[in-house]
């Protein structure tokens, strides 16, 4: 495996080197239950460019900034409507990120120039452990996109991780091997800045979820804010994605456990629900990569479930990049 070298276990003592290297400006790619993100001190503009250059990600794309716990909003966010500290109590740790107007603290290496902030208490206990490391040093929070080329299959693993972005991780750097990521596809993107939450990106916390927290809809009218994994062509493997048709020979094929395999198609997948649909999605999509797969066939799931956010990811995949 190339740049095996940056992958370390998880120990206690790994987690503390880290974070120091977060505070020196390294960068530190880390694992949580959405899938593994490139990490930077938020507040360290030179450490965030090389985000920027590792990802080859446009410089006017916002990144996300993972906190240690809730009550770190307060220094990133200027407003905090109600509905957003309800979402928050509930929801964090977890998959959801929340946009709201910035304050000081988010320059416009971080928001890609915009009024706007998004935040993020990620739930997994390395992550978790790693941002309460920082936070002792004095870090405010980290920004972390996905590890991977932009536009690329987002990571799950740091195999995923280590395959991406070796050949742009420098001494110094760090790769954290905390298991596959449990969720498998990136957070639901809130906007917060509203009289109502808009889901600008959809993920594990569905609209319903959102509805019954806040007793708020999600708000139906466009945005302008920019925001990750926003892009029309995004998620791609090297493979051509095409949905809902017939498999031929030599093709990839993803399907729930339910739907027979034809013959001379590559199964790469078959989960037996949508939460295990969207847990092995993307290494099944990296799987037909590393295989020299020219077409993978995926038969979507159903429902209004995490299986949107499925659908949202496959649409963007099946353009291209």
């Amino acid at each position: 495996m190339s740049g095996g070298q940056f992958v370390s276990k998880c120990t206690a003592d790994a987690i503390t080197r880290a974070a120091q290297q977060l505070k020196a400006g390294s960068l530190v790619a880390l694992p949580t239950e959405t899938v593994y993100g490139l990490g930077a001190d938020a507040t360290n503009a030179a450490a965030v460019a090389r985000i920027y250059e590792a990802k080859g990600r446009p410089a006017d794309h916002p990144l996300i900034v993972h906190l240690s716990e809730m009550a770190d909003i307060s220094e990133w966010a200027d407003e905090i409507p109600e509905y957003a500290i309800a979402l928050a109590r509930k929801y964090w740790p977890g998959p959801m990120t929340l946009i709201f107007t910035r304050s000081s603290l988010a320059q416009n290496f971080i928001t890609g120039g915009q009024d706007s902030v998004g935040l993020r208490v990620p739930d997994h206990v390395v992550a978790f452990a790693l941002l309460a490391e920082f936070k002792k040093l004095g870090g405010k929070g980290i920004a972390a996109p996905s590890a991977n080329r932009f536009g690329h299959v987002s990571p799950t693993s740091a195999e995923a991780v280590s395959a991406e972005l070796a050949d742009y991780l420098v001494d110094g750097d760090l790769i954290l091997d905390g298991g596959p990521s449990q969720v498998g596809v990136e957070s639901t993107i809130i906007d917060c800045t509203g009289s109502a939450p808009r889901i600008l990106r959809p993920g594990a916390i569905t609209e319903a979820m959102i509805t019954q927290t806040t007793g708020l809809h999600p708000a139906e009218s466009e945005t302008d804010i920019r925001v990750s994994g926003s892009l029309e062509n995004h998620y791609s493997p090297d493979a051509t994605v095409a949905l809902d048709c017939e498999p031929e020979l030599g093709d990839g094929f993803i399907a729930l456990a339910s739907v027979p395999t034809p013959d001379g198609v590559v199964r790469l997948a078959s989960p037996a629900n949508n939460e295990e649909f969207a847990r092995v999605l993307y290494a099944a999509l990296r799987s037909a990569d590393e295989r020299s797969l020219t077409r993978v066939v995926v038969h979507q799931p159903s429902g209004d479930d995490i299986s949107v956010a499925i659908r949202d990811r496959l649409l963007r995949a099946s353009r291209g990049r």
